[in-house]
């Protein structure tokens, strides 16, 4: 996160395509570039005009290595209506920024510092550079798990800040938030009603889309006992896939061991999840937290309620489930049967 934006004047390696290959979708140059956005998943990149920062009209899609087109659609992102049709009037300050900067403020337009420094997650940090203190520092381990987690949900959750607009401008982001303090008050998560398939959810509730980490989180298991983002991350950075403290394999089954009071209740991983040893079906994460939610065309991230999602959700509410993904060319019944197979799933939960 300390790198998502990147100056590509100070950072020559920033831009990952070749821009001397010609492509339609792609009518700016080098030039014009004044920041990169992103580099594991998708490019995006930014234009400065007077005092602002405007999209540029493609993305790199990293997965796939093409060129796609970048505007963001009428009918999605909920400020959309309030800002023209043409990117080169819809500035990334009131919709990008503030969740890829540190105290963006609205009315200079300027920064502390761009991306995630230590401040966007600490709170002010002078004091306790010059004399080191556990009391002259946020340390997000130490608030409440509610706070601790706000951290980290200010900027992974879709929504709108409880006042908008502010200076005469729609923000997408908690304007005002600092760390410590109650996001509610600043911030109100996208809502949903259940049923409905909308641009950010799906019918039961789970996120749609990216940057729902948090709104899925609030509404699991994990996040009502005391668990937050990072029992599991740390954002400082690991050698582990979207900075797990331990491979994913390994991190789950620190809490869920075999017949754990925690579950899974069972004498043996094996015995829970009726796949092999080392095999995708037996891994905790595809089965509790599925590749569903869309980042760029097929790419798609994690879900975070972990919640299974049964073949009857499916059905009724066209979530997609995650045995799916593996077994995608099987009878549209094979799931389900296969599952009330099993002794140690409950008949009254598949049906649901």
């Amino acid at each position: 996160m300390a790198n998502v934006v990147r100056d590509p004047r100070t950072h020559p390696d920033a831009i990952l395509p070749d821009l001397t290959k010609s492509d339609p979708l792609v009518t700016f140059k080098k030039e014009d570039i004044a920041f990169v956005y992103g580099s594991k998943w998708k490019q995006r990149y930014f234009q400065k005009v007077g005092d602002d920062y405007y999209p540029l009209g493609a993305q790199w899609d990293v997965t796939h290595h093409i060129w796609r087109p970048y505007h963001v659609a009428a009918g999605t992102d909920w400020w959309v209506s309030f800002y023209p049709v043409e990117n080169d009037k819809r500035p990334t300050g009131p919709t990008c920024d503030g969740c890829h900067s540190v105290n963006y403020d609205i009315r200079t337009k300027t920064v502390t510092e761009w991306n995630v420094g230590c401040e966007k997650c600490h709170g002010p940090g002078s004091d306790h550079a010059a004399r080191p203190s556990k009391t002259n520092i946020i340390n997000p381990a130490r608030l409440d798990f509610v706070r601790s987690n706000d951290v980290c949900i200010q900027c992974h959750s879709q929504g709108r800040p409880t006042e908008n607009p502010m200076e005469g401008r729609y923000y997408d982001w908690p304007v005002g938030f600092h760390v410590g303090s109650d996001l509610k008050n600043f911030w109100r998560m996208e809502e949903h009603k259940v049923g409905e398939t909308t641009f950010t959810h799906f019918a039961d509730g789970t996120a749609h889309k990216n940057r729902m980490q948090g709104n899925d989180f609030v509404t699991s298991q994990m996040y009502t006992h005391g668990v937050t983002c990072f029992t599991c991350h740390d954002v400082h950075g690991t050698e582990n896939d979207a900075d797990l403290r331990k491979p994913a394999s390994v991190l789950c089954l620190g809490c869920h061991g075999p017949d754990s009071p925690n579950g899974p209740h069972g004498s043996t991983i094996e015995a829970h999840t009726h796949h092999k040893a080392g095999s995708p079906g037996n891994e905790c994460v595809n089965c509790h937290m599925p590749k569903i939610e869309q980042t760029i065309a097929d790419v798609n991230v994690r879900a975070h309620t972990f919640r299974f999602i049964t073949p009857a959700t499916t059905d009724a509410l066209k979530v997609p489930n995650a045995c799916a993904g593996c077994h995608a060319k099987e009878p549209p019944d094979f799931i389900a049967n296969a599952l009330k197979a099993w002794p140690n799933v409950s008949p009254w939960r598949m049906a649901r």
